[in-house]
């Protein structure tokens, strides 16, 4: 009778000199199972049962475990009228066998183990814009394929995001509006921001649904840092934007909006960025209208993590 330590060396050995000889991966691949099985069986016929387990002929599987033998140049059995026991070399092999499917198994569940588990920090500066929300989809979907994936935003405007960019503490950059792309890679959102400005509700302005370059003479204006520095709004002005009255600059609208709600200037804001609702302010757009790209960048050439790889990928598909 042949020994069930045995039987599951038949089928290792079989396995593996197939696998080796010719390629045969549906026989590897049945290996696992095979093995379980043949390790759990009782009383069982020996080269029958392998032969079963294996899906071959018994002729055929005593050849080639003879060709195995031949090939090593070595006595891997001990052959019996009623039993088949493994020589030292025969224990040494099926050791070695096993070994090689377990190492496979192992390989193959770190590679998939890599692909799903994922983790990290990704690090995005971030201008302020409603249009955040299609990159929040974005890392939604990434969040759905790797949860351990983990972001860090950063606020501000495209200054303070450029120089953090340049400075490799963040993986991707967020600007609004005119902006210098040549040391960039990028991608345009496929929405855009509006600008306008922020009023309260009292003020004179307020009663306009739009505002035109001639109701801002005279008005004293709280200015985003990004607009004066880049000019952003000098062509729809008709004149140097910095000729208005501006009476104090920003890099984040919120603490601007608190301002105007005390009655000091209004300010010069994208659409959607305060909300509103039950407030005494209003938002009031240019016209003509005035709209702003919305563009997110990466260094040329970056070396990136794991993680933000993944990032960009999915950028780059679903954005």
């Amino acid at each position: 009778m042949l020994g069930i330590s045995a039987l599951g060396f038949i089928i290792i050995v079989i396995v593996f000199y197939e696998k080796r000889r010719v390629g045969r991966q549906i026989v590897y691949n049945a290996a696992r199972s095979l093995i379980s099985s043949a390790y759990k069986s009782a009383v069982r016929c020996a080269f029958n049962a392998a032969a079963e387990s294996l899906h071959v002929t018994q002729p055929t599987l005593s050849k080639q475990l003879m060709d195995l033998e031949a090939e090593l140049g070595k006595k891997l059995f001990e052959r019996g009228k009623r039993k088949i026991t493994l020589t030292e070399d025969g224990m040494f092999l099926r050791k070695r066998a096993q070994e090689i499917i377990d190492l496979s198994d192992k390989t193959e569940a770190a590679i998939k183990s890599s692909v799903q588990s994922v983790s990290g920090d990704v690090f995005i500066g971030c201008g302020e814009t409603q249009g955040m929300r299609e990159l929040i989809r974005v890392m939604k979907r990434v969040n759905v394929d790797y949860p351990e994936i983990r972001y860090n935003l950063y606020s501000g405007n495209d200054e303070d995001v450029s120089e953090r960019l340049d400075n490799g503490l963040v993986d991707f950059g967020l600007f609004v509006g005119n902006t210098h792309l040549d040391k960039y890679d990028y991608k345009k959102f496929p929405v855009s921001d509006i600008w306008g400005l922020l009023i309260r509700k009292d003020d004179p302005l307020a009663q306009n649904e739009t505002i035109k370059p001639a109701d801002l003479d005279g008005v004293p204006i709280l200015c985003s840092r990004q607009a004066l520095t880049h000019n952003e709004l000098s062509g729809w002005l008709g004149k140097d934007f910095g000729k208005l009255k501006i009476i104090s600059t920003h890099n984040l609208v919120y603490n601007a909006s608190l301002m105007v709600e005390e009655g000091f200037g209004v300010a010069l804001s994208i659409k959607g960025l305060v909300n509103t609702f039950d407030t005494n302010l209003v938002f009031r757009p240019f016209e003509p209208l005035i709209k702003a790209d919305l563009i997110i960048v990466w260094k040329k050439y970056q070396v990136f993590s794991k993680q933000a790889e993944i990032v960009l990928k999915y950028i780059q598909e679903y954005l």
